[in-house]
């Protein structure tokens, strides 16, 4: 298998077994909800699960990879604001714990460049 394949196909490992994540654990995702936004925490939960299964599908076939791709680099960016809240309420939590969740922040960097890198590759 290619690496550019290897890697479209690892990126959408990532985002389905966040979107089962979402499915089967959705209490800690409700919690990291930035309550500025409208609507029960658990709609956006469901949404963000549902929108990561997609943007998985759409990647992993060949035909709609790019513009998935593409989508997933914006939905990475998205969802910083849940990583910005979850290392906000976790300021208390163990060093540990409290370490992750503010790694979490700036790993959505290197997602959206992945992210941006498989779209490209599915365009040659």
């Amino acid at each position: 298998m290619p690496s550019n394949e290897r890697s479209a196909r690892l990126l959408a490992g990532l985002l389905a077994g966040a979107a089962v994540a979402h499915a089967a654990a959705p209490s800690q995702f409700d919690a990291v909800i930035p309550r500025q936004l409208p609507g029960k925490p658990r709609t956006w939960t469901q949404v963000s699960g549902a929108v990561e299964l997609a943007l998985a599908v759409g990647i992993a076939v060949p035909r709609t990879r790019r513009m998935s791709a593409y989508a997933a680099a914006g939905f990475f960016v998205a969802v910083t604001p849940a990583n910005v809240q979850m290392a906000y309420n976790w300021r208390r939590r163990p060093a540990t714990l409290r370490a992750a969740a503010i790694a979490r922040v700036p790993l959505q960097i290197p997602l959206v460049l992945w992210a941006r890198n498989v779209a490209r590759a599915a365009g040659k």
